[in-house]
């Protein structure tokens, strides 16, 4: 469990494909906390840490989170948003974050607007996920509003600091970011279809 408020930016050391799999070397400041066995959220996907060399650490994605994520897209020397799993009593700042990716969009258009930014992102409709108004919505990880909802796209407003602290800052237009829709949003309408 996520709460979608990113705590570092990490560094892509290496990428190394065994079979379909893919082992991501990372390098981060908050290495030494980790340990084996531990879930972080990376670019909003839950991988789980197996193996620590000093200021990095490895996880490994397969086939089937390369196929639904942005990972398979990356390079060497590439950033990713991180966050540690949530501690149990900690406060919830974002919202609810699994940390299972639902689909990926395309940023169709930045705006840099008088300090902040408006980053407007396009998904394909026919996976029946749903954005709303106000809502909740993770984007590379990163716990957002919703703004200009529409059925197949939505945008999000970014302030100086999440630009500077998350990779808002190295997305252009024709980005491929991961998404994760609100799980209480996604229950919600489950049960209405099934009504």
């Amino acid at each position: 469990m996520f709460t979608g408020i990113i705590e570092e930016v990490g560094k892509i050391k290496n990428l190394a494909k065994e079979g379909s799999n893919l082992h991501i070397e990372i390098e981060a400041k908050m290495t030494p906390d980790l340990k084996i066995d531990q879930s972080v959220a990376h670019n909003g996907v839950c991988l789980t840490v197996v193996s620590i060399k000093d200021y990095s650490y490895t996880v490994t994605a397969i086939q089937e989170t390369l196929n639904k994520t942005n990972l398979s897209s990356l390079a060497e020397n590439d950033f990713v948003n991180l966050e540690r799993g949530m501690k149990l009593g900690d406060r919830l700042d974002g919202h609810i974050v699994q940390g299972h990716v639902d689909q990926t969009a395309k940023c169709i258009e930045i705006l840099e607007i008088d300090g902040s930014w408006q980053f407007t992102f396009e998904y394909d409709p026919k996976l029946n996920n749903i954005t709303i108004e106000k809502g909740s919505i993770t984007v590379n990880g990163v716990s957002l509003t919703v703004v200009n909802s529409k059925r197949n796209s939505f945008s999000v407003a970014i302030i100086p600091y999440t630009y500077e602290n998350t990779t808002f800052k190295h997305l252009k237009e024709s980005s491929i970011i991961n998404l994760e829709f609100d799980v209480i949003g996604k229950y919600v309408k489950r049960i209405t279809e099934l009504s």
